[in-house]
């Protein structure tokens, strides 16, 4: 399964409106061109247009068809500004503190997607994590119902078999450091939706840990466990299980040994690691040493499709997540 392939040909069938809030950075310049010339979404650029077309020019990139924003002399101003006071105004903030923050690109595109003129946002690639999350917490939220955001990793793997014809999910490999049973709990909820809704995996939710169904006990492990019974619980329907280490997650001959009577064990399709540091060194594991093709971050778990770059990303890399953006923006 190509799975950017087939991400680009469904944005491509019902184009959504993507903001890039990053215009002063060359990669968002040319990844807007690329997206809008292989039709993956309709994209707004914010930043000084001035600026944003010099780049261009100095690139190579054609804008043809690329909106062009400069938030500090929009006229949604006050329109968004009026909107963020009321959010926000139990906070104590003023309106002048209100305008100075929809100034910012990353607010500004924010409340576009609150006030229904974009439809997801991709930032990332010059700020860190906690800065594209912020307004994001402060005016989209979260889901009805969920309360931690988190992150999935989309492996596509070479040996097809492993998951679901070589297609796994991975989370929380950005977000999280120390998820507790309860976030777990919600991580796995979340990211099986994901698995559902993105790549149409038959999602079988397996529970990481360094115990298998009680071989070693230690407050790390119970936390998992809490997790489960919390997971099994709140979605019935949910094929989850754990807690279990990988290879009894992906090997049936281990699972057979380790955890008989499993349903989920041995054929583990979307694994849940128990904290940031697991999460984020086994995707960059399997991505270096299996040659895996690691896709996302992918943020879940907020009322809008908005997504988080890496620093380093490419263009390619943003093009990419612009058509996942464009998908969850669909589904939503």
């Amino acid at each position: 399964m190509d799975v950017l392939k087939n991400f680009k040909e469904k944005a491509a069938a019902d184009l959504k409106r993507i903001v890039y809030a990053e215009g002063y950075d060359e990669r968002i310049v040319q990844a807007a061109a690329q997206a809008t010339t292989e039709k993956v979404a309709a994209v707004t650029i914010l930043g000084k247009e001035a600026e944003i077309k010099a780049t261009a020019k100095e690139t190579g990139v054609d804008l043809t068809g690329v909106e062009i924003i400069e938030p500090e002399n929009s006229a949604y101003i006050t329109e968004f500004t009026d909107k963020f006071y009321e959010l926000r105004k139990h906070k104590g903030i003023s309106k002048a503190d209100a305008e100075k923050a929809i100034k910012d690109p990353l607010y500004f595109g924010t409340m576009m997607i609150y006030t229904d003129k974009a439809d997801g946002m991709v930032a990332g690639a010059a700020n860190a994590t906690g800065n594209v999350l912020r307004p994001a917490f402060q005016i989209v939220k979260t889901k009805p119902g969920i309360s931690t955001v988190s992150s999935a990793m989309i492996m596509v793997l070479k040996d097809k078999s492993f998951g679901q014809d070589g297609i796994m999910v991975f989370s929380d490999c950005a977000v999280n450091p120390a998820p507790n049973s309860e976030q777990l709990a919600e991580i796995a909820a979340t990211t099986a939706d994901t698995a559902s809704t993105l790549v149409n995996i038959d999602p079988q939710v397996a529970m990481l840990s360094f115990s298998t169904k009680g071989s070693a006990r230690h407050d790390n492990v119970d936390n998992v466990v809490r997790a489960v019974k919390l997971a099994q619980e709140n979605n019935p329907d949910l094929k989850v299980d754990g807690e279990m280490q990988a290879d009894a997650a992906l090997v049936a001959a281990v699972a057979q040994k380790k955890a008989p009577g499993s349903k989920v064990a041995g054929q583990a399709n979307v694994l849940i690691f128990p904290d940031l540091q697991s999460g984020n060194i086994g995707y960059k594991l399997v991505q270096r040493l299996a040659g895996a093709e690691a896709v996302g971050p992918i943020l879940q778990g907020l009322a809008a499709p908005i997504n988080d770059l890496s620093r380093g990303c490419s263009v390619e890399d943003v093009v990419n997540l612009t058509a996942i953006t464009a998908v969850q923006a669909q589904n939503k």
